[in-house]
């Protein structure tokens, strides 16, 4: 699995939430996101979509798990109250592109908390997102990113 270790910047988003268990209900969030994205000509291949997952379900409740389906907007796009909006804290993240199947998500996510381990990095206290853009979402791609810190 190939990784690299990139600065992602703060980013103004809109987004749609979704409470409950972690699963198919995540995608459906993403869809309304890029319905209303496209309704305003903002999905376009430049287009940057980011799935935040904010809460560990190890120690959350499942109907307590909150995630965000969220597309990067500029500082100056009128927001109205058919969405949600906010910013994204960017930083230090490893980054891994993985092919957006069931199968090859679940792989990844196991072989880069490894990987990110050995790489002597520490995760950072931040949400592990999956990041996609217009052109990825085209070839069903999408970049997992772990926020890390280098061990001192």
């Amino acid at each position: 699995m190939q990784m690299k270790v990139e600065t992602l910047p703060n980013y103004r988003i809109a987004y749609v939430r979704q409470t409950g268990p972690y699963g198919p209900a995540n995608a459906q969030a993403m869809e309304k996101v890029k319905e209303w994205a496209m309704e305003r000509n903002l999905l376009d291949e430049s287009a940057i979509l980011l799935g935040i997952p904010q809460d560990n379900p190890e120690t959350t409740l499942p109907e307590n798990c909150r995630y965000d389906a969220c597309i990067v907007i500029s500082r100056d796009y009128p927001i109205d109250d058919s969405i949600c909006e906010s910013e994204f804290h960017g930083g230090e993240y490893a980054v891994c592109i993985v092919k957006h199947t069931a199968e090859e998500m679940q792989r990844a996510w196991a072989e880069l908390l490894s990987a990110v381990h050995h790489n002597e990095f520490r995760i950072d206290n931040k949400p592990i997102i999956e990041k996609y853009t217009g052109e990825m979402l085209n070839n069903d791609l999408c970049e997992i990113c772990i926020p890390i810190k280098m061990q001192n």
